[in-house]
């Protein structure tokens, strides 16, 4: 006792704003249910396991733990299951984790020679007995992201409900025998709470749902919020209201008054009908969850190094999936794995480890590879009379602590709602990318890096080029080259025929295209006409020819599939087809040639005349082309200025990456004028001097990013050449430069390696499941079930990894 009295100005008691650690380790994935507890160091409030506790002690001095350690209980009996009634696990109504109960023992402990004191104790000193409440009472840190996370997602009140139109029509609603007012359709009824039309919901892709009426006289007269009949019970809170305008499920809190004014007595009422989430989490009995899924085949559960899954932390599957691939490379595997222990990067890290991406990528592939913590867990429906046995089904690992860090520099992955896998993949680089910059040598993100190099012959026959560089190969799918032609014919008869009779079409009879990677890739190879391009050679618009190719081959190669298209008010719309993958590619075809013997570059100049200072033309053919995709004009006229009219492929690229700017909507000219302004702010042209930019470029940056320093950091970063960048130019006379200069290059064939597929009509919801080829075999990552593949999904897949062969 005299050793803890003698240490305690090392102990503090927590106040309301401090984070406190009680769940898991901040350097490995030990919790209080680990073989050696958790301890809790009682000055920074961070949680250690038994093997990182000493490090800790050595780094900051810090003596003083609460040790927890949690025994699992036997449960009496087996619980009965409930059927989910939210697309979330864990909380009311989502899926059952069906978590064991444990028995909780506390000591504190003082290093270094772990000198152990029981709690409670009255002889403990009163500071720390009222710190151990204090951190006892608090809700732990981790506990805290997520349930702010949860609550951000729950369904809102309408605004439009308070203050709903109800039409005086006299229109009275029967208690059963509906029917669309404008088909024969007798389910999938939605009540306009407006003027009590009752019209069938919206058409579904294989035809089953409606043939959307409903949302076709929302169209026509502007009445917001409509009820689906068949869900509204006594529990009003149930009952499925879909506000148009707002184009999601909301509450209506006057609902009962809304459906007095058309004489509905909800009391009485009976759920006839799904609500719009029950029918969503009731795809996943259909054929593309379970086969992506692999549901119903016998797959063998795999423990070890390398097969540690992830646990869901609340639709977090995006994440997962795309970290179990990202991890199995060799370039991420050495890198936070094979060459840096956790005790070198906690010793590296900040004081509070839980914030510094190096440190919490490496925990994670550490967690993932070392195969810890990929060991079968014990059965959680053991009676209490028997013996604990063990299931070949492991408990998996959840990323709590590095989805928080690589969450803070975007807000959208910290929420609990599903996301693009691409975007995060994405995002994830270029933090690693940031996180290396003072070691460009030892960032593995380069192994994803390549070229890609655009050349723009117009009818003078002289050439211009421009380069960039990218992490994926984003390929259109071309329908038109689907090699099961007839089938989709016939098909498609016999759906039209089955529509007719009123008749759903059964997943058995779905045929889907098939159209081969080859025609992906020879897409994005394919020449395109560019009309209205102007010619600095003559002086005038022609038509150009733009070709794509690559200037380098990265180690790895990603082929991110456009399976995702743009519908009427930018909701993403899935295409559904297959694509067929081979094992091994050979894009040696692709490569970039660069400016040839012979060829003439295009001469500097604008068109003299033919616009105004700051006032760029968008290519109206790219325009064109964007807005029958269902993209605002406005805004594709903004995304071809801001690309320069390189092509349809970057503009749409330029779209999807700021369709939530808040200038997204400021007019061309506004901007020129203010960035111009801008250009005149010395204060944010030093600001970048200062980070050891050039003031050419600082200035070049602040003018397209609207004098936003942040986003003028990341223009610079994008282009590594900005200086060769002629922003008030459609072309350039100047040879292209190396932009690819140090990246991993070699031969261009490729095997598959990992494939990440999608289960879901749009990015927004589904799920996302891993198949990664590991040891001579395919294996399933499915959040935290890991297991050998019995029939891979390769023509299913959104993103696919390849990896160079050596020649």
């Amino acid at each position: 006792m005299d050793l803890l009295r003698s240490n305690l100005s090392r102990v503090r008691i927590p106040e309301p704003t401090n984070r406190i650690y009680k769940q898991e380790c901040c350097i490995s994935f030990d919790t209080p249910r680990s073989e050696g507890g958790l301890f809790i160091d009682m000055n920074t409030f961070l949680a250690f396991g038994k093997d990182c506790v000493a490090w800790n002690y050595e780094k900051t001095g810090n003596p003083v733990y609460l040790h927890l350690k949690q025994i699992r209980k036997a449960v009496p009996e087996d619980r009965p299951s409930k059927k989910p009634t939210l697309l979330a696990i864990g909380v009311d109504g989502g899926f059952d984790n069906s978590e064991s109960e444990y028995e909780e023992t506390l000591t504190i402990v003082i290093l270094p020679d772990y000198v152990t004191l029981p709690f409670p104790s009255v002889e403990l000193p009163e500071k720390v007995r009222l710190a151990v409440d204090a951190i006892l009472m608090a809700e732990g840190a981790e506990r805290k992201e997520q349930v702010a996370a949860w609550i951000a997602d729950k369904k809102q009140t309408s605004s439009y409900a308070v203050n709903l139109l109800q039409i005086d029509n006299g229109v009275i609603i029967p208690p059963s025998g509906w029917k669309c007012a404008k088909c024969d359709k007798k389910d999938n009824l939605w009540l306009n709470l407006t003027n009590g039309m009752i019209l069938c919901g919206r058409r579904n892709w294989d035809g089953t749902g409606g043939n959307n009426h409903a949302i076709e006289h929302y169209k026509e007269t502007g009445y917001p919020l409509a009820v689906k009949l068949g869900t509204i019970t006594a529990d009003l809170e149930a009952a499925d209201v879909f506000s148009y305008p707002e184009d999601e499920s909301v509450l209506d809190p006057l609902l009962a008054e809304h459906l007095a004014h058309f004489g509905i007595d909800f009391s009485s009422l009976q759920k006839t009908e799904m609500t719009t989430a029950e029918r969503e989490l009731d795809q996943n009995t259909n054929f593309d969850w379970n086969r992506i899924q692999e549901s119903g085949q016998e797959v063998e559960p795999l423990c070890g190094p390398g097969y540690t899954g992830l646990v869901n932390l609340g639709n977090s599957c995006y994440l997962a999936a795309t970290m179990q691939v990202v991890c199995s490379t060799r370039s991420f595997g050495s890198r936070y794995y094979m060459t840096q222990s956790l005790k070198m990067a906690f010793e590296m890290a900040p004081a509070d480890p839980t914030v510094d991406l190096n440190m919490q990528l490496t925990k994670l592939s550490h967690g993932l590879l070392s195969g810890k913590y990929s060991i079968p867990a014990l059965e959680k429906d053991d009676n209490a009379n028997a013996t604990s046995t063990t299931t070949a089904k492991q408990e998996g690992i959840p990323p709590r602590m590095f989805k928080a860090v690589i969450a803070a520099s975007h807000p959208e992955f910290s929420t609990m709602r599903q996301q693009d896998a691409l975007e995060f993949f994405l995002h994830f680089l270029d933090q690693v990318e940031r996180a290396n910059a003072a070691n460009p040598e030892l960032d593995p993100a380069r192994s994803f890096k390549f070229g890609i190099e655009d050349r723009i012959l117009c009818s003078s026959g002289k050439v211009t080029y421009h380069r960039r560089l990218d992490y994926i190969l984003s390929l259109n799918i071309p329908l038109h080259e689907a090699t099961n032609k007839e089938d989709l014919e016939v098909f498609q008869k016999l759906k039209a025929e089955k529509i007719s009779e009123g008749k759903k079409v059964s997943s058995d009879e779905i045929v889907r295209p098939r159209v081969p990677l080859e025609a992906c890739l020879a897409s994005f190879s394919a020449p395109e006409e560019i009309h209205e391009f102007y010619s600095t050679a003559l002086k005038a618009k022609t038509m150009a020819v733009k070709t794509a190719g690559l200037t380098s081959f990265p180690d790895y190669l990603v082929l991110h599939m456009r399976k995702f298209v743009m519908e009427a008010g930018w909701v993403p719309k899935k295409l559904d087809v297959y694509i067929d993958v081979p094992d091994i590619i050979d894009i040696s075809h692709m490569r970039s040639k660069g400016l040839q013997p012979g060829e003439e570059l295009l001469p500097d100049g604008v068109p003299e005349g033919d616009r105004e200072p700051n006032k760029p033309l968008p290519d109206e053919d790219i325009v064109s082309q964007l807005v029958s995709m269902g993209f605002n004009h406005f805004h594709c006229e903004k995304a071809a200025v801001r690309t320069s009219n390189t092509g349809v492929e970057e503009a749409m690229n330029w779209l999807l990456s700021h369709m939530d700017d808040p200038d997204i909507d400021v007019p061309i000219s506004q901007e020129a004028e203010g960035a111009e302004a801008l250009s005149l702010d010395q204060s944010k042209v030093d600001t970048l001097i200062s980070f050891g930019f050039q003031e050419e470029i600082a200035r070049k940056a602040l003018k397209v990013s609207g004098g936003d320093i942040e986003k003028a950091t990341d223009w610079i970063f994008s282009n590594p050449d900005p200086s060769s960048l002629d922003l008030d130019a459609t072309t350039s006379n100047t040879a292209p430069t190396p932009t690819d200069a140090g990246l991993p290059d070699g031969g261009g064939r490729y095997r598959l390696i990992g494939i990440v597929s999608h289960i879901g009509t749009s990015t927004q919801c589904g799920h996302y499941v891993a198949h990664i080829f590991k040891e001579g075999r395919w294996v399933i990552y499915n959040d935290d079930k890991v297991g050998a593949s019995v029939n891979p999904p390769k023509d299913m897949g959104y993103l696919y990894f390849f990896e160079r062969l050596n020649s």
